[in-house]
This record gives structure tokens, sequence and C-alpha cells, in this order.
């Protein structure tokens, strides 16, 4: 399979994200579509629809979009394995069980944000201490770890689920398939992200030794340990940020950087910021397609992701293995 170019596969990566930024814009489940006369005018509601409601959304997706990806970067350059992704440490279990506790308590809004994030982060503090005890810090210490307390927090968020009621169940089902319905303040999302890209492009360089091998990346002088523990936190805290935001939101974080990797190679100075921008506008688009396919009921985000996701990487590994 013949490599893009990586400017021209950022170049166009940037048009679809802002093509499909514009696309969740103009379009809804309220049917007001092409509003953009109405914006001009000044009228209220079509400044209300778009610019409180639809922006805000579509904002949000794409942040969830980039920081998930760039998650989902980190943590296969960590554990050196592929099929990694920001779920498999288990900080979204640990999100899931931390929102659903407060949802079963009667309790919305900031308070479910908050339980994720507490959630999120108790997981991921579990995990390292677990990881990082008699034995030494080891990949596969880390995976195992991850695997047993997503494990666990999978069997507590069932037991949530068998102990909430009617009225409750189907809020708490649309947070665990992932819903931007209810995001009104996206801009700490953004800044996150926005952060994060140029943070992690100054550790190119080395996440390409480590990459490949420890031995390799000792030889070339990168500080193994310390980067596995700053990878690893860093990692934590971006899907931390998505899922308080959105909720579990899967495939996103272990698809994109494979598409990415498939079309300009495995160099993370080129596959971070593309991915992050492939993982935002998947995100845009399959939130703008939850919105609108069944008008005005809404279907889950996480659902639709793979729904996009899976056959391009099947048509992206047929080409592949037919180059």
């Amino acid at each position: 399979m013949t490599r893009m170019p990586a400017p021209f596969l950022i170049a166009l990566l940037t048009v679809a994200a802002i093509a499909a930024i514009v696309a969740s814009l103009s379009l809804g489940s309220s049917g007001l579509d092409a509003p953009w006369a109405g914006l001009a005018s000044g009228d209220p509601l079509t400044r209300t629809i778009v610019l409180e409601l639809r922006l805000p959304r579509a904002l949000a997706a794409f942040g969830t979009g980039v920081v998930l990806a760039l998650a989902g970067v980190l943590m296969q350059a960590l554990l050196r394995n592929p099929l990694a992704d920001p779920y498999v440490l288990g900080i979204s279990g640990g999100a899931a069980v931390g929102a659903l506790g407060v949802m079963l308590a009667g309790l919305t809004g900031f308070a479910v944000d908050t339980g994720a994030a507490g959630g999120a982060f108790a997981a991921m503090l579990l995990v390292f201490a677990v990881a990082h005890g008699p034995g030494g810090w080891t990949t596969t210490r880390l995976l195992l770890t991850g695997v047993v307390v997503a494990a666990g927090c999978g069997a507590v968020v069932s037991l949530l689920l068998s102990l909430s009621d009617d009225l409750r169940l189907r809020g708490m089902l649309f947070w665990l398939l992932g819903d931007f319905g209810y995001v009104r303040t996206p801009w700490s999302l953004l800044t996150l992200a926005l952060v994060a890209i140029p943070a992690c492009l100054l550790a190119a360089r080395p996440l390409d030794a480590l990459a490949r091998g420890e031995l390799q990346a000792r030889l070339l002088g990168v500080p193994v340990r310390g980067l596995r523990i700053a990878i690893y936190f860093t990692a934590s805290v971006l899907t931390a940020a998505a899922v308080t935001t959105a909720g579990s939101i899967g495939f996103v974080g272990l698809v994109t950087p494979h598409l990415v990797r498939l079309v300009i190679g495995s160099a993370h100075r080129v596959v971070i910021p593309a991915a992050a921008l492939a993982g935002g506008t998947l995100l845009v688009v399959a939130d703008l397609l939850a919105r609108t396919i069944v008008a005005p009921r809404q279907l889950p985000v996480g659902a639709l992701t793979a729904l996009i996701g899976v056959p391009l990487f099947l048509l992206l590994m047929r080409r592949q293995r037919a180059s």
C-alpha cells in the first residue's frame, strides 16, 4: 500500500474536521437546517440552537475524539501492543462506577461529572499502585492489573444497572454508550486537547524509541522508567477527561492510530497530529449521525463510532494486504 505524504494527509484531515464541524452546526434534529441566514439576521431562536446547543456539542465531540486518539497513541506505545486502547487499564470502568453510582443516588449534572472523574482517578491510582509494587514496573504487570481492575469495575457496573429503576436505567445506559446531549461547556476539554498535542509532540522521538523496545530506548539514552510513568499518567488524564465529558465512547482510541499508521507510517511526529484530527473528525461525524438518522430520537454515539470505523479499518487492512 502506497503511503500518503504526511503534510497532505494532515491538510486533508484539517479540511475534513472543519467540514464536519460546519455540518454539525448546519444540521440537527430540530428541523432547523442551513441556519446561516438566521444567524446573520440575529434571530434569537436560531442563535440559541446553533450557538448554545449545536456548537458546544460539536466542539465537545471534537475535543473528546482528539484526547481519546492521543490516549490511544500513548497507550499503544507504552504497552507496545497495537490492541491497546485508552480503556484497557480500567480508567473508563472506574469512571462508569463513579458516574452510575451518583445516578443511582438520584443526582444529576455536575455531580455525575464529579463522580466520573473521581472514579476514573481512583482506578488510575489503584492500577498504578499495584503495577508499581514489589517486582518492579513491567508492561505485562501493568496490562494484567488494568485488565483485572476493568473486569472488577464491569461487574460493579452490572450490579448498579440491575439495582436501578426504569426511570434511571435509560440515562445510565446512554451514559455508558456515550452521549453529548448535556454538554454545555466544552472549553476545558478543548484546552486540554490543545495543550496535549504539543506536549505529546515533544515526546515523539522518545516514543519512537520506546516503540522499538526497552533495550533500544535505553541505548538511545531514553529514561525508560520515567517516560513510562509520564505516558501512563498523561494517557489516564486524557481518558478521564473524555469519559467525564461524554461517557464511555469506545473504538476511537483503538482504531484511529491504526488507520493513521496504515496511511503514513509509524513516526510519532506525524501520527500524533494526524490521529488527533482523525479522532476528532470521526467523533463529530458520529455525533451528527446520532442526532439526525432517526430524528428527533437520538442514538448512542459510541455505537455509531464502531459502525463508521470498523468498515474503514477493514477496507484499509484489505488494501494493505493486497499491496
